[in-house]
């Protein structure tokens, strides 16, 4: 297998914290030869500058709300044949990036898509699907971890999401890179539809995976409820203008009003909006629908090739994985070992156990480690049992069984 050049690139805005923590995990990917391009509002600029940071990445000021504008500056400036998109909420697993390249060994390949692990760590929040010509998208059945290439029928694309996605720069250049017109919704499934006119394959990559915590943002909050649905209306009607006949705007349009009003009678039931805010919202999405009909739809020029050469990132990693273990009476001994460990450039997994029946949840925390908790006698998988008998060293082996294949590197230690 040959190894591309690889540029991750990361956009931030008034998320510094998330973004140092996304930064720490992208450098301990095992893979050997990429460069990190950020583009991010002022403070996220301040924030990597504090990490020592600013001579190791490409850093690029970006203020605007629209993420689709902030890709194509990242893109512009990237220099891999491959360009990675990975969320500032975001984490990957180490072995990320070496799974999500691989295909690229193949000419026929332009683009590949991961899979996103949810706020537990353990739950897949996102896996394969196939985008319809109104925005809609089909589940893909795929039980193994294989790299698998979906067929998709006419007016359908293989989706990929943008916290966890790649594709040739040459090609993604070539089209124009992400259509501004998306400031933050539909943006990549706008570019699988404009990648899906036969240019080549998109394989999806199940052992690609990044962990996804839907972080607080202008337009949700910490408890993921809604505070503004103007934009997913305004996209909504601009994907229909572009990629769908108009006798479908009706009825995508009403299905979209009952889907955005269910999930926002779920939020007020469980207390976490208002009355008054189902009405202001769903105000806020008719606004949206109104304006994307009149938004200007440009034709996008090509992204010209970078002025600034490849900058390879380099970690101080060893090649070790570490899993360390135990009970949650230990907490201030791990944390200890896994800081030593993890200045020591080794990969670390802590599992700390306590004697419950505690639903298991994995994170990747502030010192820059993996740390997996819950009870002894919990489950792992949310569709197990509620409740299972243990050895400690046991379960503990069974854990570092099932990611063990994430968190290595090829030249582990054996």
């Amino acid at each position: 297998m040959s190894v591309q050049t690889v540029s991750v690139i990361v956009v931030s805005r008034e998320r510094p914290d998330l973004l140092r923590r996304c930064l720490t995990g992208v450098g301990q990917l095992c893979y050997p030869d990429f460069e990190i391009v950020v583009v991010a509002d002022r403070t996220g600029c301040e924030a990597v500058a504090a990490m020592g940071w600013a001579e190791r990445v490409k850093l690029i000021r970006f203020d605007e709300a629209n993420i689709s504008a902030a890709r194509n500056f990242g893109i512009a400036a990237a220099a891999g044949s491959i360009v990675a998109f990975i969320d500032d909420d975001a984490v990957p697993e180490p072995t990320w990036l070496t799974h999500l390249a691989a295909p690229f060994d193949a000419p026929e390949v332009i683009a590949t898509g991961g899979y996103v692990l949810g706020r537990n760590g353990i739950s897949f929040q996102w896996r394969g699907h196939l985008a319809t010509r109104t925005g809609g998208r089909i589940a893909l059945p795929h039980v193994d971890t294989d790299p698998f290439t979906p067929k998709a029928a006419s007016g359908q694309a293989v989706m990929t999401e943008g916290t966890n996605s790649a594709f040739r720069r040459d090609t993604l250049a070539g089209i124009g890179g992400f259509d501004p017109a998306f400031r933050f919704y539909l943006d990549e499934t706008d570019l699988n539809m404009r990648l899906a006119d036969g240019r080549g394959d998109t394989v999806l990559v199940p052992l690609a995976q990044v962990h996804h915590g839907y972080a607080a943002s202008a337009r949700r909050g910490h408890d993921r409820a809604p505070k503004d649905l103007t934009e997913i209306g305004a996209s909504t009607a601009v994907f229909l203008r572009k990629h769908a006949p108009d006798t479908d705007h009706p009825s995508a349009l009403a299905a979209l009003r009952g889907e955005r009003r269910k999930s926002l009678l779920a939020y007020m039931i469980d207390g976490r909006l208002e009355p008054r805010d189902v009405r202001r919202l769903l105000a806020s999405l008719e606004a949206g629908i109104d304006a994307g009909m009149s938004r200007a739809i440009a034709t996008l020029a090509p992204i010209g090739a970078p002025t600034v050469p490849f900058l390879r990132f380099t970690a101080s990693l060893s090649g070790r994985s570490r899993h360390i273990s135990g009970r949650h009476r230990h907490r201030r001994a791990l944390k200890q070992e896994a800081t030593r460990l993890v200045a020591a450039g080794d990969i670390v997994t802590v599992f700390r156990f306590g004697p419950t029946p505690r639903a298991h949840r994995v994170r990747f925390v502030e010192g820059g480690w993996w740390e997996q908790t819950g009870g002894l006698f919990g489950r792992t998988e949310r569709s197990g049992p509620r409740f299972r008998t243990a050895r400690f060293a046991e379960r503990v082996r069974g854990e570092w069984a099932r990611v063990a294949k994430l968190r290595q590197c090829a030249t582990n230690d054996p």
